[in-house]
């Protein structure tokens, strides 16, 4: 209780969670548990017309555990919410992560520090740039 009172990193403030309840309708969930509103009119919207688009993060706010079908209609490119209208998903595409840089998940290719550190020696096909004299 006491982090929802004074973080907003750690989800959404108590004040915040009260305006969106209070403004708001719970439009939809992720597979995260990121939880998505939107404004019941325009009263308090940037532009008139269109009505405002929240999400509460699930733990740690960070803009990138967001997925694209919801990043999507946070950004007004898709008028239907993924509950509605889900994104069409190709057999290529990937599954959607969050930027893991700074977690034990990050990725660390080989010879980084933090992997060891060590690396394959040079083949020999690399030249020094000399200046031209």
């Amino acid at each position: 209780m006491f982090k929802a009172i004074f973080t907003w990193w750690n989800g959404a403030t108590l004040g915040q969670r009260i305006h969106i309840g209070r403004r708001g309708r719970l439009v939809g969930q992720d597979e995260t548990g990121n939880k998505y509103y939107e404004a019941r009119d325009d009263k308090d919207s940037y532009d008139k017309g269109r009505k405002r688009r929240w999400v509460i993060y699930n733990g740690y706010a960070e803009a990138s555990k967001v997925s694209p079908d919801w990043h999507g209609w946070l950004h007004y490119t898709f008028e239907e919410p993924p509950t509605i209208a889900p994104l069409l998903r190709r057999s290529w595409e990937k599954d959607h992560l969050p930027n893991l840089t700074g977690t034990v998940h990050a990725w660390r290719p080989k010879g980084s520090i933090a992997k060891g550190g060590q690396r394959d020696p040079a083949t020999g096909d690399y030249q020094a740039w000399l200046p031209e004299q």
